[in-house]
């Protein structure tokens, strides 16, 4: 990771007698994109705020550029905040509002109106805007609004919180583009907060997702989506599949896993595709729907089958998702498909799947 901009070491928040972060840790290198994810009032925003100084911490320490951010007011910190609702003044102009922060630190008006104008640019908004008011603008054009009024005073940390949660698709698909673009572009750190496992995944260099106050995991969205720390994490970023499964033997970090539910022989998964949190108890593999394709006949060398009944399947364009009901698995397995113009089969016809349990991923139940 790069040199760390944000520290923040074991940080605790209560609320009375209500506990919302239970010592989390957490680096940001400079000019490096994070996305805070995880259920809602899992403590992702709280961290953020105390982030940005509109929340103290109870124990723990933050430091920013290396420095101690105890005391140290929100205006004062290298940071400036995104919020979900934009927080625009609507009686002030898009001028007016990117303009607002230097105004505040008393920047003479030739260098306001030039770098508003230099933000403008950058956010692809038309000089005409200048002198329109928010509820003038589209979603979009408000949302560009209040991203040049956060970077304008050129902070070194952007802090976002679910800034594009109330976009329609098409347009949150633009936007989150345009700041994977001009994160690179700009090289200053960001931290983003969403509900949108995929928007993470798509703009994030690295993710934290969160559980009950408390950090999970933290890892490359690679590492996050095939190597799961544990059954949450691995439920919680995209569809999967979990098939229960047994260690038949181990030898030089290797395990020997078998099913009953499938056809085929067991297969040894090497060290990188078990867990290094595996523990006691039962143990399941974590299989990717993309990884699992319709089959006939035998099962190839180091493939297991199962069979089962189309319960539903849903056309997405590009992919075709299949849910199989198996006897023996609670929940139907997931599979996605290249989308085709003919389907493979239909609800309620029997069917054989297979994949290769030794591209799946050992974790404990």
């Amino acid at each position: 990771m790069a040199t760390p901009i944000i520290e923040a070491s074991a940080i605790i928040k209560d609320y009375g007698q209500a506990r919302a972060l239970h010592g989390v840790s957490l680096e940001v290198g400079a000019g490096e994109f994070v996305a805070l994810v995880g259920p809602s009032g899992c403590g992702k925003t709280t961290l953020l705020k105390i982030l940005a100084g509109f929340e103290d911490v109870t124990e723990g320490r933050l430091e920013i550029q290396g420095k101690d951010m105890h005391g140290v007011a929100a205006a004062s910190r290298p940071t400036r905040m995104v919020f979900q609702k934009l927080a625009l003044f609507p009686h002030k102009t898009v001028a007016q509002n990117i303009g607002f922060p230097l105004k505040l630190q008393k920047v003479d008006k030739a260098e306001i109106d030039r770098r508003v104008a230099a933000m403008l640019e950058l956010m692809h908004l038309k000089p005409e805007y200048l002198d329109r008011y928010p509820a003038q603008l589209s979603g979009g054009e408000q949302q560009r609004v209040a991203l040049a009024r956060a970077l304008v005073s050129q902070p070194s940390v952007l802090l976002l919180d679910e800034p594009m949660s109330a976009l329609d698709a098409k347009l949150k698909k633009s936007l989150q583009a345009e700041l994977k673009k001009l994160h690179r572009e700009l090289g200053t750190s960001f931290v983003l907060v969403t509900h949108d496992l995929e928007e993470a995944m798509m703009l994030a260099d690295r993710i934290c997702v969160m559980r009950a106050g408390r950090v999970v995991q933290i890892g490359t969205p690679s590492d996050i989506y095939y190597r799961p720390a544990n059954m949450f994490v691995a439920g919680f970023i995209g569809e999967t599949n979990f098939l229960p499964v047994d260690v038949v033997h181990t030898q030089d970090g290797a395990l020997t896993v078998g099913s009953s539910l499938v056809t085929g022989e067991p297969v040894v998964m090497a060290a990188g595709n078990v867990s290094e949190f595996l523990g006691e108890g039962n143990k399941a593999l974590l299989i990717r729907p993309e990884t699992i394709s319709f089959i006939s006949g035998e099962p190839g060398p180091g493939q297991w089958t199962l069979i089962g009944v189309v319960d539903e399947y849903f056309i997405k364009g590009s992919s075709t998702q299949y849910r199989i009901r198996v006897a023996g698995l609670d929940a139907p397995v997931v599979m996605d498909l290249p989308g085709s113009l003919e389907l493979p089969a239909q609800v309620g016809e029997e069917v054989g799947i297979g994949f290769e349990p030794a591209r799946a991923f050992l974790l404990s139940e």
